[in-house]
């Protein structure tokens, strides 16, 4: 008999089919379905496959495995994610079967698709090193696991991304059998970079403490590791510096502390003319063409003044700087005011600047607004069409280039872009931490990209993991100092 216990967070589109499909197993069961308080209808939805449902006393994966664990009836528990949905129909005999037909302890799942970057990065060459009777396991990252209750009982649980990690080590240094049994093919989402710097960062740092805790570090051992990460590192910055690559900034909300259209509104006191206007539900070029119409007869000095007036984000020249030095591509994006935008790309050394024309005669805003080509996608408008434009002009393609915006209304361009980063921060310094080949500290969020260059992001990460190393090694040492031979 067998307890499934399924740990989610916001997984309401996908949860029945995982339950459906591991009710296709003949073997005897149970569902127990760990919600880590989701904000959707997640419960709702486990609800309608009549399954037992526990809701986390706190957030984190590793907590909500161990309460599944506490509240299973059975002596076999199996582990499976509620976000994929190509799992065979009989997963749960295939992780089950080696315990039940007593020849293992402990099973980890692998699938035919390529591991992970962290798995790859982070997670086996550490092990490779420190923990080499491990090395051999395809992913010892995977969170689909079956293993006995009684085992289970005997390990700690992390909270973290270090979860999976953490319970392998600890079974095995318990003398666990362990087996790996291919699942087949394994559909999930590529993570963010904001979530692969995190389970990086959280990964290595189990496998450090687990290895400190057993007194393995040496001279030797962080050799290996310090010789690793450089080499890795300067690879990777090599290669950045030899890639073509852009990077395209959003006027409002990034390179202006606020977004222009609201201020120059209030100054010519125009916000009750343009408000039913923005708030309308007309097509977004046929929008912008009427905002136009009401700053006719308003002079372009009139408009850099008032653009002069607003504070930059902080950190935006330093930023640039940075930028260019590494052999970036800068563009400034802006959907309206044109002269604006070309004012700030020469006070600020931008490149070039990507922005529907604002015509003027003399100086003076005609009201008419003449939509930019690449914009456009056939009668189609919309910002996310500029990739093409770029790709033509510049034989850059879209995965060589980073979108920085404020606005969740860019999301088709930060989508669309190799990376595109979400700013939240004040400080756009913290953008040079997530940029390959750039480096300060940050507390960015990076929107999914699949198939895009995240994992120039780790090195870094893998040299912090050096750092942890060094200094739980001489802190062992410290505790454990050698013996002295007698006279």
């Amino acid at each position: 008999m067998v307890s499934v216990v399924i740990p989610v967070l916001n997984e309401g589109a996908t949860i029945r089919k995982v339950i459906k499909t591991i009710r296709k197993t003949s073997l005897p069961h149970e569902i127990i379905v760990v919600d880590d308080n989701s904000t959707d209808n997640t419960i709702a939805e486990a609800l309608k496959e009549s399954v037992r449902i526990v809701t986390s006393s706190q957030r984190g994966k590793g907590l909500s495995m161990r309460e599944g664990l506490l509240a299973s009836k059975y002596d076999t528990i199996l582990y499976l994610d509620g976000d994929i949905t190509t799992y065979p129909p009989n997963i749960v005999d295939l992780l089950a079967a080696p315990i039940l037909e007593g020849r293992a302890d402990f099973v980890k799942s692998c699938f035919t698709r390529q591991a992970g970057r962290v798995t790859q990065l982070v997670a086996k060459p550490l092990l490779s090193i420190l923990f080499p009777e491990l090395s051999h396991l395809d992913q010892p990252l995977s969170g689909m696991i079956a293993a006995k209750k009684e085992l289970l009982l005997q390990v700690g649980f992390e909270k973290d991304y270090g979860v999976d990690i953490g319970l392998l080590i600890d079974v095995h240094k318990l003398g666990a059998r362990i087996e790996e049994v291919n699942i087949g093919r394994v559909q999930n989402a590529m993570q963010s970079l904001e979530q692969l710097g995190k389970m990086s960062k959280q990964v290595s740092r189990t496998i450090l403490q687990k290895a400190s805790a057993e007194g393995l570090q040496s001279l030797a051992t962080i050799g290996e590791i310090n010789i690793i990460s450089r080499q890795l590192e300067n690879s990777v910055l090599e290669s950045v510096d030899q890639i073509d690559k852009m990077v395209l900034l959003e006027m409002d909300g990034v390179v202006l502390d606020g977004r222009y259209l609201a201020a120059v509104s209030q100054q010519l006191g125009l916000t009750e003319e343009l408000l039913p206007i923005v708030s309308s539900a007309s097509p977004a070029h046929e929008k912008l063409q009427s905002i136009a119409a009401q700053f006719k007869g308003v002079s372009m000095p009139e408009l850099l003044e008032i653009a002069d007036d607003i504070p930059l984000v902080k950190g935006i020249t330093q930023v640039i700087s940075e930028l260019k030095k590494k052999g970036y591509k800068i563009g400034l994006v802006s959907e309206l005011f044109t002269c604006v935008a070309s004012h700030i790309k020469n006070k600020l050394g931008i490149d070039f600047v990507l922005s529907n024309e604002l015509l003027l005669q003399d100086g003076i805003i005609t009201g008419e607004l003449e939509i930019a080509p690449f914009f456009l996608d056939g009668e189609q408008y919309g910002k996310e069409h500029l990739f093409a434009h770029i790709h033509d002009r510049y034989q850059l393609p879209a995965a060589n280039i980073i979108y920085v915006s404020a606005s969740r209304r860019d999301h088709p361009c930060l989508q669309k872009a190799g990376i595109g980063y979400f700013f939240q921060s004040e400080d756009l310094t913290d953008l040079l931490e997530l940029i390959p080949g750039l480096k300060n500290q940050s507390s960015w969020q990076g929107l999914p990209n699949p198939s895009r260059p995240a994992t120039l992001v780790l090195p870094g990460l893998f040299a912090a993991a050096l750092g942890f190393l060094v200094y739980s090694s001489w802190s062992w040492a410290r505790k454990n100092p050698p013996v002295t031979a007698g006279c």
